[in-house]
């Protein structure tokens, strides 16, 4: 009779609560659309009435099991298990409820049951969105989850650009603020923050990324190229910045006369660098091979005392010279007998 009696209490409690939500929803009468409610409401009262043949049966089963004699259990095992099955199964058809409304398209009512039945908000929201209902799933990140990361997402999805900017600077993406405001054509906006963008990266030495976003985000290879090359002056990834900076020269004689001038200017600690670029230019074309080539003559004939291994970098200069390949293979010979003596 002790598991009898907790369902009966149980049945008592559900149908308080019931009424409760039923007031509830009514109450949206002030704040929402009619139908909206009315929607919400038969929803409701359709999962209510099933959890409630549930509960029925549930209770019809207890009475056959105490006739048959397998009341025999004590009043808290009884409870717990009472309580165990219907839960389990009301769990169960809010989850089968929900699938079926998304097999229908309904993403609203799915997400209302992930949301009202079975309190995972998570789903809920992430139901809404995938039922392209953007705005409403941002909500629900933002009000119900704190997740300002999906919300706007959500908002950006939506095409709600203002409100996705908003939480993205409380999030500190520069860099995707400047998206937005360059989607909706506020360049002045958008350029303050890949400011900041580009500020941050040169502070931090990744001056290749910092060209990057004054190049394809805001349409300034001048200064993209000023900042590659105060990378190379400063040794901030040095290699890298030449390298680039060479890449975007797209002119031919330009270029030749780009890659003389800033070897002017390069210091001796920092030509052995200047030698691995030229490794990478020779082979860009032809009218490029004789600047190139001279330059790393010179490299190599200065460096070459202090590191003798840097004349093996002649073949690069040289792809189809036997004679000075064997010319290497002579000079490595001949030092090895001199200071193997």
């Amino acid at each position: 009779m002790n598991k009898q009696k907790f369902t009966e209490k149980f049945i008592g409690a559900f149908c308080i609560l019931v009424l409760i939500k039923i007031l509830a929803i009514l109450a949206e009468l002030f704040h929402k659309n009619f139908w909206e409610v009315v929607g919400t409401l038969f929803l409701f009262l359709v999962v209510a009435a099933i959890c409630f043949l549930v509960i029925a049966l549930q209770s019809n089963k207890e009475k056959t099991d105490n006739f048959g004699g397998r009341g025999g259990r004590s009043m808290a095992g009884g409870s717990s298990y009472v309580e165990t099955s219907v839960f389990d199964r009301i769990h169960s058809m809010y989850e089968d409820q929900a699938r079926k409304f998304i097999e229908n398209n309904d993403y609203r009512s799915a997400a209302k049951v992930y949301i009202n039945l079975l309190k995972d908000n998570y789903r809920g929201a992430k139901t809404l969105a995938d039922g392209e209902l953007y705005n409403e799933a941002a909500v629900i990140y933002l009000k119900k989850l704190n997740n300002k990361s999906d919300a706007a997402d959500c908002y950006e999805k939506a095409k709600q650009y203002k409100k996705s900017i908003e939480l993205y600077k409380e999030l500190g993406q520069k860099e995707k603020v400047g998206d937005l405001y360059r989607e909706i054509n506020e360049v002045g906006n958008a350029n303050h923050y890949y400011q900041m963008v580009v500020d941050d990266y040169v502070k931090y030495s990744q001056m290749v990324k910092a060209s990057l976003i004054y190049r394809k985000k805001m349409e300034k290879p001048e200064a993209a190229q000023r900042i590659l090359l105060q990378g190379w002056v400063e040794n901030k990834d040095a290699f890298n910045c030449l390298n680039n900076y060479f890449a975007n020269i797209f002119d031919v004689k330009d270029l030749d006369l780009a890659i003389r001038e800033v070897y002017k200017k390069t210091p001796s600690e920092k030509k052995s660098i200047y030698l691995d670029a030229m490794k990478h230019e020779f082979k860009k074309d032809i009218q490029l091979q004789e600047t190139t080539r001279n330059i790393a003559y010179e490299i190599i004939a200065e460096k070459i005392k202090t590191h003798s291994e840097i004349v093996n970098e002649l073949k690069h200069f040289n792809p189809e010279d036997e004679v000075i390949l064997k010319d290497i293979s002579r000079y490595k010979m001949n030092r090895s007998k001199i200071f193997g003596q």
